[in-house]
């Protein structure tokens, strides 16, 4: 069967690979075709040939799936059906749909990025949202950078590099991707002063710790981890007292970050960032990505005495965001103006907002519409659950939900997760005792349709 494998030239001659170089360029096609015979050969080798392998009709095929492959890109659309609303390795919080066109004009033209179209002179980019966000937190100041890590490293260079920086050891966390806040500060200049135990952190240990090397108190959430039990944190309230006596800044990592009090759909815990300016932090940093839904963005607002020096160090320009990011955050941060308007308009607050009963009336909805589509090969069925707000916020909270449970005859729980997952669009649910789980808090109404066309395609395969 290996002396039976064709050369290269013989297949670029068969019609159906010539239909391919009317739509993709020749060394494309070429390529995928030596990639292809040489897979061939591999599964040849490995023991694993099939009737049939090596026919015209089977080898084009191939190439085609090849070819798709080679030209599928690499970021693309995923239908999340996991429940986790800010997922990391999904992209966290999907864009307002209000946003789309702002999005498109601020990529496919030119902008007012850094053009004052009142004098006519160059501008700044950060009057674009500097205004909403004081207005929305109560700051004095704002400064955008490209994500909370760099916003934490600028602050930390531009107030307290060389001197010591005072943070409780139960505040030292790594964050996603295995960045630790202590290597965040050293690459920052500053120096670490952990204070207190894991879980039990007093005032005593702040104010015996302070001396003249001392720049900045430090406050840090601990987003992804809760510690529980035997345990003692010392408040924004207090900690701002501290820094009071001794005529020091007081620094909030807020993390996830909120504008809006979500308390009263259930998501209890989570101080807005205004009420940590309130309590009289003198700055504040969190993301644009996780409860603000917006982009990928770290944002700094607080004192204009604190914030000016960060305005004029060289690290802003290396991580400052670009014309895209500004547009959509800027568009984001104006549907806070209201926030019931935020709680509709913004994805990931809408889901996870959305009311238990609300979400099992939507499961069954989404039920009898696939059953509709689909053979009696595919079983469905609906079951109580617990959904996840994700990217490190709310870490022990559990959302009711109501999950659909789905089979398809002849696939394993675990073939039918992995052919889902491997589609053109990758359908990402999970696995629960065996049992393939879609959660319709994190399905959009346009995922439907594709989930309904893989589960036919495999259950007709």
């Amino acid at each position: 069967m290996l002396r039976n494998i064709p050369k290269v030239d013989k297949v670029l001659e068969w019609p159906g690979i010539k239909t391919f170089m009317e739509k993709h360029p020749r060394q494309i096609v070429i390529t995928a075709v030596r990639d292809t015979l040489g897979k061939v050969r591999s599964d040849l080798l490995a023991g694993m040939a099939t009737e049939g392998m090596l026919e015209q009709e089977v080898l084009v095929e191939r190439v085609r799936n090849t070819l798709e492959k080679m030209n599928m890109p690499g970021l693309r659309r995923v239908i999340n059906g996991t429940g986790v609303v800010l997922h990391t390795n999904l992209g966290r919080a999907p864009l307002a749909e209000v946003l789309r066109d702002t999005m498109l004009d601020a990529a496919f033209g030119y902008s007012t990025l850094e053009f004052n179209v009142e004098t006519g002179s160059r501008g700044s980019r950060a009057v674009h949202v500097e205004k909403l966000l004081c207005s929305l937190t109560g700051a004095e100041s704002a400064v955008v950078v490209n994500n909370n890590a760099a916003a934490v490293m600028l602050a930390l260079s531009s107030l307290a590099r060389d001197r010591e920086v005072i943070v409780s050891r139960g505040e030292l966390v790594e964050i996603g991707g295995s960045f630790r806040i202590p290597e965040v500060m050293e690459q920052s200049g500053a120096i670490l002063r952990g204070v207190g135990a894991t879980n039990r952190t007093h005032p005593r240990d702040y104010r015996s710790a302070i001396s003249e090397e001392t720049a900045l108190l430090l406050k840090v959430h601990t987003s992804n981890f809760a510690v529980v039990g035997f345990t003692t944190e010392v408040s924004t309230e207090e900690l701002v007292a501290i820094g009071q006596e001794s005529s020091l800044p007081v620094m909030v990592d807020a993390g996830s970050g909120t504008l809006v009090d979500l308390s009263s759909h259930g998501l209890t815990g989570e101080r807005t960032v205004r009420q940590y300016l309130d309590a009289g932090a003198d700055l504040v940093t969190f993301s644009g990505d996780k409860l603000l839904g917006g982009p990928q963005a770290g944002i700094i607002v607080g004192k204009r005495s604190c914030l000016e020096a960060m305005k004029k160090h060289p690290l802003l320009r290396a991580l400052r965001v670009d014309k895209v990011t500004l547009a959509t955050l800027e568009g984001t941060l104006r549907l806070y103006r209201d926030d019931q308007q935020a709680l509709q308009q913004i994805p990931s607050l809408r889901m996870m907002t959305l009311p238990a009963e609300e979400l099992a009336a939507h499961a069954r909805k989404i039920v009898r519409r696939m059953r509709r589509a689909l053979p009696a090969g595919v079983s469905l069925k609906t079951r109580k659950g617990f959904s996840q707000v994700g990217g490190g916020t709310f870490p022990l909270l559990e959302l009711p939900t109501t999950l659909i449970e789905v089979s398809v005859d002849g696939f394993s729980t675990q073939q039918l997760e992995q052919k889902l997952r491997t589609r053109i669009v990758p359908i990402i649910g999970r696995i629960s005792q065996d049992t393939y789980l879609l959660d319709p808090r994190t399905l959009a109404d346009k995922d439907i349709p594709d989930t309904i066309s893989a589960l036919l395609s495999l259950a007709t395969s």
